[in-house]
């Protein structure tokens, strides 16, 4: 295992420095889900929450939260995405949306926080429109499903 980068010699959280790391093109994929009462994924999917478009909201909050990772995670890098995607896959049998975020950049480092952020926020700007109707909805699976480019190359998950 790998030791963890984000502490110097002396145990104290650092920023770890990228300036001499090579720029390569790099790409994350994250995705999670948010499962609700049948009634809710039909007011969404149907268009008729008085709040307006829930996933059009939600996909914007997502692409913000990207941008803006380096605000909210003390040690990542702020970075220049060149790509993000928010898209969502509805499961009507589990009463459940699916959020898979893809970020991209070129760059010394990865973004695979950014997808991963971006996801959250998607998946809690979706409960924060909706917990007037269903405030029992839960958010889970989040994770890193892929990533590439950088020194340690690609990487899926199984």
């Amino acid at each position: 295992m790998s030791k963890l980068t984000h502490f110097n010699q002396a145990g104290e959280a650092h920023m770890v420095d990228i300036a001499d790391k090579p720029a390569s093109a790099r790409r994350a994929i994250a995705a999670g889900r948010i499962v609700m009462q049948a009634e809710t994924l039909e007011l969404i999917q149907q268009g008729g929450h008085k709040k307006g478009d829930v996933l059009g909201v939600a996909r914007i909050a997502g692409i913000m939260a990207t941008k803006r990772t380096s605000d909210l995670v003390p040690m990542c890098h702020p970075l220049a995405l060149t790509h993000v995607a928010v898209e969502f896959e509805t499961d009507p049998g589990a009463g459940a949306i699916e959020c898979t975020v893809t970020a991209e950049t070129t760059g010394p480092t990865g973004v695979e926080m950014e997808a991963l952020t971006g996801v959250q926020v998607t998946l809690l700007t979706i409960y924060d429109m909706c917990k007037s109707v269903d405030r029992g909805m839960v958010i889970s699976d989040v994770c890193l499903l892929e990533k590439s480019g950088g020194k340690s190359g690609h990487w899926k998950r199984d």
